[in-house]
C-alpha cells in the first residue's frame, strides 16, 4: 500500500467525468488498498478516485466503522431531502451547506465484480452523494449556488 496525493480543486482532473471499471484485477485492487491508506492518513470519511489523479468510477467511505468500496456506483433510487454541511479533502478550508436526499439506493460492484444495492441514510446518503458526484467532476463549490442559497434560506432547484 502506499499514500497517494489528494489533489485539490485547481486541477482539472476533478472536473471531468470519469470512466467506468472494467477490469476487476490487482490493479483495482491495489488503487483501492492506496486509496484507503491515503483517506485514513487524511482523517477524512469518503475518497473518489479522481481526488487521487485516476479518472475511474471508484469510491470509498469509511465511517464510524463502516467501510465501503463502491466501483462503478450509481444511485438507483433518491428520497426525502435533508440540509447538510459539507467539506471536502480537494476543497481545503471550504464548506458549504447544500440540500442531499435523506435516502438514496446505491448499485454498486465490489473489487472482485460481485454487483450489490446498498441502501444509505442520513450521514452515509450525503457521503455516498457527494463521493459519486466527484466521479462526474462535480464539487460541492459547483453546486452549493445550485441546491441551497444560505443567505435567503431557499432551496434553488
Amino acid at each position: 500500500m502506499a499514500l497517494r496525493t489528494i489533489i485539490t480543486s485547481e486541477d482539472e482532473i476533478l472536473h471531468k467525468k470519469s470512466k467506468e471499471v472494467t477490469d476487476f484485477n490487482e490493479r483495482l485492487h491495489t488503487l483501492l488498498d492506496d486509496m484507503h491508506e491515503t483517506l485514513t492518513e487524511s482523517g477524512g470519511v469518503g475518497l473518489a478516485a479522481p481526488q487521487v489523479g485516476i479518472l475511474r468510477r471508484v469510491v470509498i467511505m469509511d465511517y464510524d466503522d463502516n467501510y465501503f468500496e463502491l466501483i462503478n456506483p450509481e444511485i438507483i433510487l433518491r428520497s426525502g431531502k435533508q440540509k447538510v454541511v459539507e467539506g471536502c479533502l480537494s476543497c481545503p478550508g471550504e464548506t458549504c451547506v447544500l440540500e442531499r436526499p435523506k435516502k438514496v439506493k446505491v448499485r454498486a460492484a465490489d473489487r472482485d465484480g460481485n454487483e450489490y444495492v446498498y441502501t444509505f441514510s442520513d450521514f452515509y446518503a450525503k457521503l455516498a452523494c457527494h463521493e459519486i458526484d466527484h466521479l462526474d467532476g462535480i464539487l460541492i463549490t459547483d453546486i452549493k449556488e445550485r441546491y441551497y442559497d444560505p443567505e435567503t434560506d431557499k432551496n434553488l432547484k
